[in-house]
């Protein structure tokens, strides 16, 4: 693209010139942000075009990753790094007077998602592009994301995301792709040709128009495409209140996840869940059939993947589209929806499970809701075919009951596959979730273990490591992630240590910098930087994490003699708007803060930070500088996790729970380089099963717990009125239903083994060190490999030329 930095700087200046009439000197950051996005996607085009035309002629099976969140982070580094001009672009703006990080600011992070769900699937992207794996993703345009986070008096507010404000550089609009989706209406049916046929009638339509997004493979001409949908108002009809229509046609996409706590906000979230796999669906397969593509093969050429259960619907729109507008019958039309669509799982949680209201979802959709019946009953039919006069079997695994539609039971009846995200997970889902349709499908369930793409959260936002691992140990890593193994040979060198322990200090300082800005808070560098960054809920457990610091607080008061490394613990986390008790422990977390941080007697020795916010940009600048990985969910309730990846990727050891991947992540590591403590899975799951866990019991006969529970309410904490009686409530009248105080005491324990392992300056580096080594097993494209050959069937540009 540019020969060296003189020719990129006779580019840049030249461009922002024409953009906006205006010189160099007269130009703000913002300008040349703009100036050089759309530099980079114009160079991108080129590679883009090619891999659509590649894709267009040649006879490579694709898939399509449907996910109602993207959460992609910033794109304008990651590109750079990707295209193999990272340094050329950085050096010719260095000449210039201009700072890449100040002109970074100017990108915001896309509104696109919450948390672990939306970002796996974005790294799921850079890992297909970067195997030159034909895969592309389908999601929503939201206008405001979710929310943008203000910590007010302790507490959350919700604002606007306001993401889009000044456009967004690596987006293109395809106005001429735009489909139309129907929604309410009514269904006819009639007789054509001897055969009973329906249409949609009277229905509302809105129209989606596509804005796509190019994902750049590193260092490859691989570009996929990731299409999101914008709805907007179709053309005027005759007695329809445009303005009404237009309200709730852009409501559509305007925030991700609604408050569905009442009727309104269910049928709008259930709205967007058609709408984005109503329009994917009708884009994947216009690009199928221009190719005079046979529709009856549509499953040997296209996969199509549910990320979890928002885009269910595809399975009965696809149903549609082949009945409705392709003339199959059903037996036919059910063979290649059920060949074409794999389902991922993730959660274990009941209330995660989505279940639509039959009495919303029926006028809402009323051609889809005839096809879901139809459905249920030929699956229900299948069931009494092995399991006769089973009715209770056949209640349990119904598709729709007592007037719900459970959209998990859709998913796996029309799915080939379906696979959990860790491997404890999986066997939860076969042995105890799903228990039922594994009897009756055991050869559609597997695990796919999910990753990180290590080169957005080692190469791009650690690149002070990247470098030190670089030198040790060659660049090979970045294409094969597993040879990070070969920094074993490094665990007695102390200049290489000595490496590491410079680079993670100089990432706690850069991120104690940042603390005194935005919170206007000081905290030592040289203490433990302590860190939980993820989703605010219950079974995350940050209730756990700030009882235990109000416990360490309750120590240097009671006992002078009591000392502890210097400790920061680091908070960020959204609760959903609705999710009250959340937003509860957010006010805790900020009102202990408040006690803790000026308190004399603590001496400094420990700091609270709930830095608001949170999204990808800022876990770029906590993971690094993580000394300590909080990864404390109750047992058998995280699916998987992927912040707990990063942070070993990071060196930062982890304090855990024998859930999700930090299973897997033990046995990388090896038991003597991690944190583990509390219940097991299937303790935990014993408890619900038989009961016999008893908080008041724990409550009584452990003092220290007596006294953190009590001060809950007994007005130690400031501001606190009566703010956390839901949540001592939450503890003993409801018998603390993610075992918090039943953890508590081994919780404690474990904290203080790692504080004094801590102070093993050489030893801490040691484990470090290991866990980066065992880290690349978490890459994404690991996971992506392991989808690709066992799930999707398909292959990358080498394998084809073979």
């Amino acid at each position: 693209m540019f020969s060296d930095k003189n020719d990129f700087k006779e580019v840049f200046l030249k461009r922002l010139e024409m953009m906006y009439g205006k010189t160099f000197p007269e130009s703000t950051s913002r300008d040349q942000y703009f100036t050089l996005g759309n530099i980079i996607r114009e160079y991108i085009s080129i590679n883009w075009i090619g891999t659509n035309e590649q894709y267009r002629f040649n006879n490579q099976k694709q898939v399509y990753y449907l996910s109602i969140e993207f959460l992609l982070g910033r794109l304008l580094r990651q590109n750079l790094m990707n295209l193999g001009i990272y340094e050329i672009v950085e050096a010719g703006l260095n000449d210039l007077g201009i700072d890449l990080d100040e002109i970074e600011e100017e990108e915001a992070d896309a509104g696109l998602g919450n948390g672990g769900l939306g970002r796996l699937a974005a790294c799921f992207l850079d890992s297909l592009a970067s195997l030159d794996l034909p895969g592309h993703g389908c999601g929503i345009r939201y206008k405001h994301g979710l929310f943008e986070q203000k910590i007010v008096k302790g507490f959350q507010v919700e604002l606007p995301e306001q993401w889009l404000r000044h456009g967004h550089v690596w987006e293109v609009r395809k106005p001429d792709l735009a489909v139309e989706v129907l929604f309410w209406g009514r269904v006819e049916s009639f007789k054509e040709n001897g055969h009973l046929k329906f249409r949609h009638v009277d229905a509302e339509g809105v129209t989606a128009v596509p804005y796509d997004m190019p994902v750049v493979g590193y260092q490859t001409s691989t570009v996929n495409t990731l299409r999101l949908w914008s709805a907007e108002p179709s053309s005027y009809q005759a007695g329809r209140d445009m303005m009404k229509h237009k309200r709730e046609t852009e409501a559509i996409t305007e925030f991700l996840y609604p408050d569905d706590t009442h009727d309104e906000g269910k049928t709008l979230r259930l709205k967007q869940q058609y709408f984005l796999v109503s329009a994917s669906l009708r884009s994947i397969l216009r690009s199928y059939l221009s190719r005079k593509r046979d529709i009856h093969e549509l499953h040997d050429h296209i996969s199509i993947h549910i990320n979890d259960t928002h885009p269910v619907l595809a399975i009965p729109e696809l149903m549609r589209i082949l009945l409705d507008e392709h003339g199959l019958d059903w037996e036919e039309a059910w063979e290649i929806t059920s060949r074409t669509f794999a389902y991922t799982n993730h959660t274990t949680l009941s209330e995660a499970l989505e279940r639509w209201p039959v009495r919303i979802f029926e006028p809402l959709l009323p051609r889809i809701f005839m096809i879901v019946n139809e459905i249920n009953e030929r699956f229900c039919q299948s069931l009494w075919g092995k399991y006769p006069g089973d009715w209770n079997r056949i209640e349990q695994m119904a598709i729709i009951s007592h007037g719900e539609v459970k959209m998990a039971h859709l998913a796996i009846a029309g799915s080939f596959s379906v696979n959990g995200v860790a491997a404890i997970h999986t066997e939860i889902l076969k042995q105890r979730e799903m228990n039922l349709f594994y009897q009756f499908y055991p050869e559609k369930f597997n695990n796919k273990t999910n990753g990180i793409t290590h080169r957005r959260w080692l190469l791009k936002a650690n690149q002070p490591l990247s470098k030190v691992v670089t030198n040790a140990i060659g660049s090979e890593w970045i294409h094969q992630p597993e040879k990070l193994q070969g920094l074993h040979a490094f665990r007695e060198d102390r200049m290489f240590l000595e490496e590491l322990h410079k680079v993670k200090n100089h990432k706690k300082q850069q991120l104690a910098q940042k603390i005194l800005e935005q919170n206007g808070l000081r905290v030592d560098p040289e203490s433990i930087f302590d860190v939980q960054i993820k989703r605010l809920h219950a079974y995350k457990r940050q209730l756990l994490n700030v009882l235990h610091i109000l416990h360490l607080y309750n120590r240097f008061r009671e006992d002078s003699s009591f000392d502890m490394h210097p400790r920061t613990f680091i908070f960020g986390a959204k609760a959903s708007p609705g999710y009250f008790y959340a937003k509860k422990i957010i006010k805790l977390i900020d009102s202990v803060a408040k006690l803790v941080n000026h308190d004399p007697v603590v001496k400094g020795r420990i700091k609270v930070v709930f830095m608001e916010n949170y999204r990808v940009s800022l876990a770029e600048d906590i993971i690094p500088a993580a000394d300590i990985s909080e990864q404390i969910s109750t047992a058998s309730k995280e699916a998987s996790g992927t912040g707990n990846m990063k942070f070993m990727m990071n060196g930062a050891l982890t304090v855990g729970t024998l859930d999700g991947a930090n299973v897997e992540i033990l046995e990388k590591s090896g038991p003597e380089n991690i944190f583990i403590f509390g219940l097991t899975a299937e303790e935990v799951m014993k408890y619900y099963a038989e009961g016999g866990y008893y908080s008041m019991e724990y409550y009584h006969h452990d003092e220290h717990i007596k006294q953190v529970v009590n001060q809950l309410i007994d007005g130690t904490l400031p501001d606190s009125a009566d703010h956390f009686e839901e949540i001592f409530d939450s503890l003993l009248t409801e018998n603390d239903q993610y075992f918090v105080l039943r953890d508590f005491a081994s919780y404690a324990a474990i904290q203080e083994k790692a504080g004094k392992d801590y102070e093993d300056t050489a030893g801490w580096l040691q484990k470090s060190l290991i866990n980066i080594a065992g880290s690349g097993h978490f890459s994404s494209d690991r996971t992506i490999k392991e989808y690709a050959a066992d799930i999707w069937g398909i292959t990358g540009k080498e394998l084809m030329k073979k």
